[in-house]
Protein backbone atom coordinates (compact mmCIF):
# COMPACT_ATOMS: atom_id res chain seq x y z
CA UNK A 1 0.00 0.00 0.00
CA UNK A 2 1.36 3.42 -0.99
CA UNK A 3 0.61 6.64 0.84
CA UNK A 4 -0.14 9.72 -1.27
CA UNK A 5 0.38 13.17 0.19
CA UNK A 6 -2.22 15.65 -1.07
CA UNK A 7 -0.34 18.52 0.59
CA UNK A 8 3.41 17.96 0.25
CA UNK A 9 5.52 19.45 3.06
CA UNK A 10 7.05 22.85 2.38
CA UNK A 11 10.67 23.01 1.25
CA UNK A 12 13.08 23.60 4.11
CA UNK A 13 16.82 24.05 4.25
CA UNK A 14 18.75 21.50 6.31
CA UNK A 15 22.43 20.71 6.60
CA UNK A 16 24.01 17.46 5.41
CA UNK A 17 24.41 16.07 8.93
CA UNK A 18 20.85 17.05 9.86
CA UNK A 19 19.59 15.42 6.66
CA UNK A 20 21.31 12.16 7.59
CA UNK A 21 19.84 12.28 11.08
CA UNK A 22 16.37 13.04 9.70
CA UNK A 23 16.58 10.07 7.33
CA UNK A 24 17.74 7.82 10.17
CA UNK A 25 14.92 8.99 12.45
CA UNK A 26 12.33 8.41 9.72
CA UNK A 27 13.77 4.95 9.05
CA UNK A 28 13.46 4.08 12.74
CA UNK A 29 9.82 5.22 12.78
CA UNK A 30 9.00 3.15 9.69
CA UNK A 31 10.58 0.05 11.25
CA UNK A 32 8.70 0.63 14.51
CA UNK A 33 5.33 1.06 12.77
CA UNK A 34 5.91 -2.00 10.57
CA UNK A 35 6.86 -4.04 13.66
CA UNK A 36 3.78 -2.99 15.58
CA UNK A 37 1.48 -3.81 12.66
CA UNK A 38 3.05 -7.25 12.20
CA UNK A 39 2.73 -8.14 15.87
CA UNK A 40 -0.92 -7.11 16.03
CA UNK A 41 -1.55 -9.05 12.81
CA UNK A 42 -0.17 -12.18 14.52
CA UNK A 43 -2.54 -11.74 17.44
CA UNK A 44 -5.51 -11.13 15.16
CA UNK A 45 -4.65 -14.26 13.20
CA UNK A 46 -5.01 -16.60 16.16
CA UNK A 47 -8.20 -14.84 17.21
CA UNK A 48 -9.88 -15.77 13.95
CA UNK A 49 -10.61 -19.08 15.69
CA UNK A 50 -13.22 -19.04 18.42
CA UNK A 51 -10.62 -20.18 20.96
CA UNK A 52 -6.94 -21.05 21.20
CA UNK A 53 -5.25 -23.68 23.37
CA UNK A 54 -2.28 -22.43 25.39
CA UNK A 55 0.26 -24.42 27.36
CA UNK A 56 -0.09 -25.71 30.91
CA UNK A 57 1.93 -25.75 34.12
CA UNK A 58 5.68 -25.21 34.03
CA UNK A 59 6.48 -25.54 37.72
CA UNK A 60 4.94 -29.00 37.79
CA UNK A 61 7.18 -30.07 34.92
CA UNK A 62 10.30 -28.65 36.55
CA UNK A 63 9.57 -30.78 39.62
CA UNK A 64 9.42 -33.81 37.34
CA UNK A 65 12.95 -32.97 36.21
CA UNK A 66 14.20 -32.60 39.78
CA UNK A 67 14.42 -28.88 40.40
CA UNK A 68 15.74 -28.27 43.90
CA UNK A 69 14.04 -26.38 46.76
CA UNK A 70 14.59 -22.64 46.39
CA UNK A 71 16.07 -23.02 42.91
CA UNK A 72 15.03 -20.50 40.26
CA UNK A 73 13.33 -22.21 37.26
CA UNK A 74 14.22 -19.27 35.02
CA UNK A 75 17.89 -19.91 35.72
CA UNK A 76 17.52 -23.23 33.90
CA UNK A 77 17.40 -21.22 30.67
CA UNK A 78 21.17 -20.95 31.14
CA UNK A 79 22.05 -24.09 33.11
CA UNK A 80 19.67 -26.64 31.54
CA UNK A 81 18.29 -25.23 28.26
CA UNK A 82 17.64 -28.67 26.78
CA UNK A 83 15.24 -29.54 29.60
CA UNK A 84 13.42 -26.21 29.25
CA UNK A 85 13.09 -26.79 25.51
CA UNK A 86 11.84 -30.33 26.13
CA UNK A 87 9.06 -28.99 28.38
CA UNK A 88 7.98 -26.49 25.73
CA UNK A 89 8.16 -29.11 23.00
CA UNK A 90 6.02 -31.51 25.06
CA UNK A 91 3.26 -28.90 25.20
CA UNK A 92 3.52 -28.35 21.45
CA UNK A 93 3.14 -32.10 20.91
CA UNK A 94 0.14 -32.07 23.27
CA UNK A 95 -1.56 -29.51 21.01
CA UNK A 96 -0.74 -26.08 22.47
CA UNK A 97 -0.83 -23.21 19.98
CA UNK A 98 0.70 -20.69 22.39
CA UNK A 99 3.84 -21.35 24.41
CA UNK A 100 4.92 -19.06 27.20
CA UNK A 101 8.60 -18.35 27.74
CA UNK A 102 10.31 -19.58 30.90
CA UNK A 103 10.75 -16.00 32.14
CA UNK A 104 8.01 -15.61 34.75
CA UNK A 105 10.53 -14.50 37.42
CA UNK A 106 13.02 -12.92 35.02
CA UNK A 107 12.72 -9.33 36.17
CA UNK A 108 15.64 -7.72 37.97
CA UNK A 109 13.94 -7.73 41.38
CA UNK A 110 12.75 -11.35 41.41
CA UNK A 111 15.99 -12.68 39.94
CA UNK A 112 17.89 -10.68 42.55
CA UNK A 113 16.32 -12.78 45.31
CA UNK A 114 18.03 -15.82 43.71
CA UNK A 115 21.35 -14.04 43.24
CA UNK A 116 20.71 -13.77 39.50
CA UNK A 117 19.94 -10.05 39.27
CA UNK A 118 22.80 -9.42 36.85
CA UNK A 119 21.61 -12.15 34.48
CA UNK A 120 18.39 -10.42 33.40
CA UNK A 121 19.42 -10.01 29.78
CA UNK A 122 20.88 -13.49 29.37
CA UNK A 123 17.95 -15.29 31.02
CA UNK A 124 15.27 -13.45 29.03
CA UNK A 125 17.07 -13.79 25.72
CA UNK A 126 17.71 -17.49 26.34
CA UNK A 127 14.09 -18.05 27.38
CA UNK A 128 12.79 -16.68 24.09
CA UNK A 129 15.40 -18.52 22.01
CA UNK A 130 14.51 -21.82 23.70
CA UNK A 131 10.79 -21.32 23.09
CA UNK A 132 11.31 -20.37 19.44
CA UNK A 133 13.49 -23.45 18.91
CA UNK A 134 10.81 -25.67 20.44
CA UNK A 135 7.95 -24.10 18.53
CA UNK A 136 9.54 -23.99 15.06
CA UNK A 137 6.62 -21.92 13.74
CA UNK A 138 4.03 -24.46 14.92
CA UNK A 139 2.73 -22.06 17.58
CA UNK A 140 3.13 -18.51 18.83
CA UNK A 141 5.50 -17.54 21.63
CA UNK A 142 4.24 -15.23 24.36
CA UNK A 143 6.71 -13.68 26.78
CA UNK A 144 5.83 -14.55 30.37
CA UNK A 145 6.16 -11.77 32.97
CA UNK A 146 5.23 -12.19 36.62
CA UNK A 147 4.90 -9.90 39.66
CA UNK A 148 7.88 -8.49 41.52
CA UNK A 149 6.13 -8.85 44.88
CA UNK A 150 7.42 -5.45 45.98
CA UNK A 151 4.11 -3.60 46.24
CA UNK A 152 2.20 -6.48 47.75
CA UNK A 153 4.75 -7.03 50.52
CA UNK A 154 4.92 -3.26 51.22
CA UNK A 155 8.64 -3.17 50.49
CA UNK A 156 8.82 0.35 49.16
CA UNK A 157 9.50 0.93 45.50
CA UNK A 158 8.45 3.97 43.51
CA UNK A 159 6.17 3.72 40.50
CA UNK A 160 9.03 4.94 38.33
CA UNK A 161 11.41 2.26 39.58
CA UNK A 162 8.77 -0.44 39.10
CA UNK A 163 8.03 0.81 35.59
CA UNK A 164 11.73 0.65 34.73
CA UNK A 165 12.00 -2.93 35.98
CA UNK A 166 9.10 -4.08 33.81
CA UNK A 167 10.21 -1.97 30.86
CA UNK A 168 13.64 -3.62 30.94
CA UNK A 169 12.23 -7.15 30.84
CA UNK A 170 9.54 -6.37 28.29
CA UNK A 171 12.01 -4.81 25.87
CA UNK A 172 14.36 -7.78 26.20
CA UNK A 173 11.53 -10.18 25.38
CA UNK A 174 10.35 -8.09 22.44
CA UNK A 175 13.85 -7.69 21.02
CA UNK A 176 14.36 -11.47 21.28
CA UNK A 177 11.29 -12.14 19.12
CA UNK A 178 8.15 -12.91 21.15
CA UNK A 179 4.73 -12.47 19.50
CA UNK A 180 3.12 -10.90 22.57
CA UNK A 181 3.80 -10.42 26.28
CA UNK A 182 1.53 -11.87 28.98
CA UNK A 183 1.48 -10.67 32.58
CA UNK A 184 0.60 -13.71 34.68
CA UNK A 185 -0.46 -14.41 38.26
CA UNK A 186 -0.81 -10.73 39.14
CA UNK A 187 -2.35 -10.01 42.54
CA UNK A 188 -1.97 -6.23 42.78
CA UNK A 189 -4.01 -4.16 40.34
CA UNK A 190 -1.77 -1.11 40.77
CA UNK A 191 1.40 -3.08 40.00
CA UNK A 192 -0.29 -4.81 37.06
CA UNK A 193 -1.27 -1.47 35.51
CA UNK A 194 2.28 -0.14 35.81
CA UNK A 195 3.61 -3.32 34.23
CA UNK A 196 1.01 -3.16 31.45
CA UNK A 197 1.97 0.42 30.64
CA UNK A 198 5.63 -0.56 30.40
CA UNK A 199 4.84 -3.43 28.04
CA UNK A 200 2.49 -1.38 25.89
CA UNK A 201 5.22 1.18 25.28
CA UNK A 202 7.20 -1.46 23.37
CA UNK A 203 4.36 -1.58 20.83
CA UNK A 204 3.71 -5.29 21.23
CA UNK A 205 0.32 -6.85 22.13
CA UNK A 206 0.03 -7.22 25.90
CA UNK A 207 -2.24 -9.24 28.16
CA UNK A 208 -2.88 -9.32 31.91
CA UNK A 209 -4.01 -12.30 33.96
CA UNK A 210 -4.97 -11.93 37.63
CA UNK A 211 -5.39 -14.45 40.44
CA UNK A 212 -8.88 -14.44 41.98
CA UNK A 213 -8.86 -16.72 45.01
CA UNK A 214 -9.43 -14.46 48.02
CA UNK A 215 -12.50 -13.36 49.97
CA UNK A 216 -15.42 -15.40 51.26
CA UNK A 217 -16.51 -16.37 47.75
CA UNK A 218 -12.96 -16.81 46.46
CA UNK A 219 -13.68 -14.23 43.77
CA UNK A 220 -11.29 -11.41 44.70
CA UNK A 221 -7.60 -10.76 44.30
CA UNK A 222 -5.53 -10.72 47.48
CA UNK A 223 -5.80 -6.91 47.33
CA UNK A 224 -9.61 -7.07 47.18
CA UNK A 225 -10.13 -6.35 43.48
CA UNK A 226 -13.16 -7.86 41.71
CA UNK A 227 -13.13 -9.39 38.21
CA UNK A 228 -15.33 -6.51 37.01
CA UNK A 229 -12.95 -3.89 38.37
CA UNK A 230 -9.89 -5.57 36.91
CA UNK A 231 -11.49 -6.07 33.49
CA UNK A 232 -12.74 -2.48 33.30
CA UNK A 233 -9.44 -0.92 34.37
CA UNK A 234 -7.29 -3.10 32.11
CA UNK A 235 -9.58 -2.37 29.18
CA UNK A 236 -9.16 1.36 29.81
CA UNK A 237 -5.39 0.86 30.11
CA UNK A 238 -5.20 -0.74 26.67
CA UNK A 239 -4.76 -4.44 27.45
CA UNK A 240 -5.20 -6.66 24.39
CA UNK A 241 -6.07 -9.76 26.46
CA UNK A 242 -7.58 -9.95 29.96
CA UNK A 243 -7.93 -13.03 32.12
CA UNK A 244 -7.37 -15.14 35.21
CA UNK A 245 -5.01 -17.97 36.13
CA UNK A 246 -3.83 -20.13 39.03
CA UNK A 247 -5.63 -20.03 42.37
CA UNK A 248 -8.97 -21.77 42.04
CA UNK A 249 -9.64 -25.20 40.67
CA UNK A 250 -11.18 -25.13 37.21
CA UNK A 251 -14.80 -25.44 38.38
CA UNK A 252 -14.49 -22.06 40.16
CA UNK A 253 -13.50 -20.33 36.93
CA UNK A 254 -16.94 -20.44 35.33
CA UNK A 255 -18.40 -17.51 37.36
CA UNK A 256 -15.08 -15.63 37.15
CA UNK A 257 -15.09 -15.98 33.37
CA UNK A 258 -18.70 -14.79 33.10
CA UNK A 259 -17.92 -11.69 35.17
CA UNK A 260 -14.82 -10.87 33.15
CA UNK A 261 -16.72 -11.45 29.91
CA UNK A 262 -19.53 -9.10 31.00
CA UNK A 263 -17.07 -6.30 31.77
CA UNK A 264 -14.90 -6.16 28.65
CA UNK A 265 -14.97 -6.83 24.94
CA UNK A 266 -11.35 -8.01 25.00
CA UNK A 267 -10.37 -11.67 24.48
CA UNK A 268 -10.46 -13.64 27.75
CA UNK A 269 -7.48 -15.72 28.91
CA UNK A 270 -8.23 -18.59 31.31
CA UNK A 271 -5.57 -20.90 32.80
CA UNK A 272 -6.90 -22.68 35.91
CA UNK A 273 -4.96 -24.91 38.26
CA UNK A 274 -5.75 -28.62 38.38
CA UNK A 275 -7.49 -28.40 41.72
CA UNK A 276 -6.04 -28.44 45.23
CA UNK A 277 -2.59 -30.02 45.63
CA UNK A 278 -1.94 -32.74 48.20
CA UNK A 279 0.88 -35.11 49.12
CA UNK A 280 0.42 -38.80 48.31
CA UNK A 281 3.35 -41.11 49.07
CA UNK A 282 5.71 -38.16 48.96
CA UNK A 283 4.45 -36.86 45.61
CA UNK A 284 2.42 -33.73 44.88
CA UNK A 285 -0.97 -34.79 43.50
CA UNK A 286 -3.72 -32.46 42.29
CA UNK A 287 -7.39 -33.09 43.03
CA UNK A 288 -8.77 -32.61 39.51
CA UNK A 289 -8.16 -35.39 37.00
CA UNK A 290 -7.22 -34.65 33.38
CA UNK A 291 -10.61 -35.99 32.25
CA UNK A 292 -12.60 -33.70 34.57
CA UNK A 293 -10.34 -30.75 33.73
CA UNK A 294 -10.97 -31.23 30.00
CA UNK A 295 -14.74 -31.38 30.51
CA UNK A 296 -14.70 -28.08 32.40
CA UNK A 297 -12.42 -26.56 29.76
CA UNK A 298 -15.10 -27.28 27.18
CA UNK A 299 -17.67 -25.49 29.33
CA UNK A 300 -15.36 -22.49 29.70
CA UNK A 301 -15.01 -22.24 25.93
CA UNK A 302 -18.80 -22.29 25.50
CA UNK A 303 -18.99 -19.37 27.95
CA UNK A 304 -16.57 -17.25 25.95
CA UNK A 305 -12.99 -18.15 26.88
CA UNK A 306 -10.78 -17.04 23.97
CA UNK A 307 -7.66 -18.73 25.35
CA UNK A 308 -7.77 -21.89 27.45
CA UNK A 309 -4.87 -23.67 29.11
CA UNK A 310 -3.69 -24.75 32.52
CA UNK A 311 -1.71 -23.59 35.51
CA UNK A 312 -0.39 -25.49 38.56
CA UNK A 313 -0.72 -29.24 38.12
CA UNK A 314 -2.04 -29.08 34.56
CA UNK A 315 0.59 -31.16 32.78
CA UNK A 316 0.82 -31.92 29.03
CA UNK A 317 -1.57 -34.85 29.65
CA UNK A 318 -4.25 -32.33 30.67
CA UNK A 319 -3.63 -30.13 27.63
CA UNK A 320 -3.68 -33.15 25.32
CA UNK A 321 -7.10 -34.22 26.61
CA UNK A 322 -8.43 -30.65 26.30
CA UNK A 323 -7.29 -30.58 22.67
CA UNK A 324 -8.88 -33.95 21.93
CA UNK A 325 -12.18 -33.05 23.54
CA UNK A 326 -12.31 -29.70 21.74
CA UNK A 327 -11.15 -31.39 18.53
CA UNK A 328 -8.18 -29.10 17.90
CA UNK A 329 -5.82 -32.01 17.19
Amino acid sequence: MHTQFTNPPAQIQISGSDRCQLRFDNFQKIIELTYRYTMNENLEKILTDSFTITDGAWGTQFREFGIGPGECPDGWNLSSPRIVEKIARTYIEAGSKIILTNTFRANRISLGSYGLGEKVREINQAGVKIALNAVRKRALVFGSVGPTGKMFTSRYISDTELFDVYSEQAQLLVDAGVDAVMLESMIDLAEAKIALKAIKETGIPAGVSMVFDAGREKDLTMMGNTPEQAAAEFTMAGADIIGANCGLGIEGYIPILKRLRSSTNKPIWIKPSAGVPGIVQGNVVYSTSPQVFAQYAKVLVTHGASFIGGCCGASPEYINLVCKLLKTK
